[in-house]
């Protein structure tokens, strides 16, 4: 009877949103059949399950928002039980005789965080010398891989402590890595919270009572708290809704806060007549070799921006605030801002320097198309070094845009329209409807100054405005 724990996501992820269930109880699965769609705060993502068997009981709620290593599905195997472990025997045995774990309409925030799972996978200091990879996630946080002890949770009106953790001096409190990260998101020491956990292991309700004691207000107004269901559904006069912000949204907010308040932005502005840049896609749309792929302006920006990095590669670097160094990047992985269903996120094409045009084109649209169907995954979002944020095809001009994390530079490309333009030609003037935009460029004012950031923005219109200079300059 396996309990398959919902599974490390990696890129330091410590939690998901059960989405969609796949299956229901009574179901057959075989091994690698999808049985569930998962949100991370970066992306869309199915579980396939790695055993055949019979659904027994979904073990968490979609909505219900669980930590990595939590069980979320209990197989029935037929015996084989080549997958269970202590772990799986103390949960199935903790939920029969737990009434709020035995039914799966009871309380599902009650099967949802369990606080006595195996801490997961993290990078943790203090393990860095254990003799193997799981002895190291092991170090500092409570029981062992196979303890078979565990907590029983105490009733409401019982205020007694199952650890040693109430009023203990410790050098250093003990808890799982999500819940350091739960405590340190909330300006919470762990150092004055009473634990209640095993072995004065600190847990997730201890950070909340001990918020809640000593915080009310705060904890009142806190984004992550519960909303009560009137306040999800909406005000009883409808008119107000309250969204809970979690997943992808909560995850580009607080990366948007930290990117606005840590790197000195700086924006710079330019309008450039891009007629021969529409001249040069309406030629390839034309042309057979490009028919399997889609062609717009926002193809010949890409190409521009790696072909004016190449001419300032300085601007293709990022500040490393903890070794006090500027790591310049030598490669460019080119993000593509994506507005989706849920929420912002900033994929990117690795290794755009090295694609010729027909490649960048085939990367770009696949790209959009794995955004635009959920399916991006988290190492598709990580290690970009420069974005282009494309505003035009909402109608907008331009924009400040705010610098993706980890890098120094983003572009905004804003809407192509027909606009009066004063053309020279021979030496005499006149105005003529030509293709306009607008392009901006936010940069981290720490690397990058004035002189270079111009320079690299009025190269980048000049591609535009004549795509024929990429012969010269690439």
């Amino acid at each position: 009877m396996p309990l398959f724990p919902l599974p490390d996501p990696g890129e330091g992820l410590v939690e998901a949103e059960i989405v969609t269930w796949k299956v229901k109880k009574g179901d057959e699965v075989t091994t690698n059949d999808v049985v569930v769609e998962v949100e991370t705060a970066k992306s869309l993502v199915e579980l396939p399950i790695p055993y055949d068997g019979v659904v027994r009981e979904l073990l968490v709620a979609e909505g219900d928002v669980v930590e990595v290593g939590t069980a979320i599905i209990d197989i029935d195997d037929g015996g084989a039980g080549n997958a269970e472990t202590p772990q799986s025997r103390e949960l199935a045995s903790d939920r029969s005789t737990d009434p709020q774990r035995a039914e799966p309409d009871g309380d599902t925030a009650q099967v949802s965080r369990p606080d006595d799972l195996v801490p997961e996978v993290a990078d943790d200091p203090s393990a860095r010398g254990a003799s193997t990879a799981r002895e190291a996630n092991l170090v500092g946080y409570g029981p062992s891989v196979g303890s078979t002890t565990r907590r029983r949770r105490k009733s409401s009106t019982d205020g007694s402590s199952t650890g040693s953790g109430s009023g203990d001096a410790r050098p250093r409190p003990k808890a799982k890595p999500p819940v350091r990260k739960y405590a340190k998101d909330r300006g919470v020491d762990l150092a004055a919270v009473r634990a209640t956990g095993e072995d004065g292991v600190v847990t997730r309700a201890d950070i909340d009572a001990h918020r809640q004691e000593t915080q009310p207000s705060e904890d009142a107004l806190s984004a992550d708290a519960t909303p009560s269901p009137s306040a999800v559904a909406g005000s009883t006069d409808a008119r107000e809704t309250r969204v809970p912000v979690k997943g992808v949204r909560k995850m580009t907010a607080n990366a948007m806060v930290d990117s606005a308040f840590t790197a000195p932005h700086v924006t710079e502005f330019i309008a450039v007549d891009v007629s021969a840049t529409m001249e040069l896609v309406q030629r390839l749309k034309d042309d057979r070799h490009f028919r399997d792929v889609k062609v717009s302006p926002l193809l010949v920006l890409a190409k521009a921006l790696v072909v004016a990095v190449r001419r300032h590669p300085d601007l293709n670097a990022v500040w490393d605030g903890v070794t006090g160094e500027i790591v310049q990047r030598h490669y460019v992985n080119l993000g593509i801002a994506a507005a989706t269903p849920r929420g912002l996120i900033v994929p990117n094409i690795k290794d755009a320097h090295e694609m010729d045009l027909h490649q960048l084109a085939e990367a770009l649209q696949e790209l959009v198309e794995t955004a635009r169907a959920g399916r991006t995954q988290p190492a598709q979002m990580s290690g970009g070094t420069i974005t282009i944020t494309n505003v035009g095809v909402f109608g907008v001009d331009t924009g400040t845009p705010i610098i993706n994390p980890g890098e120094s530079a983003i572009v905004c490309f804003g809407a192509v329209q027909r606009r009066p333009w004063v053309v020279t030609s021979d030496g005499v003037e006149r105005i003529e409807p030509r293709w306009v935009t607008e392009l901006s460029m936010s940069f981290d004012h720490r690397l990058v100054d004035g002189e270079l950031g111009s320079r690299f923005l009025a190269d980048l219109a000049a591609l535009l405005h004549d795509p024929a200079l990429a012969l010269v300059w690439g």
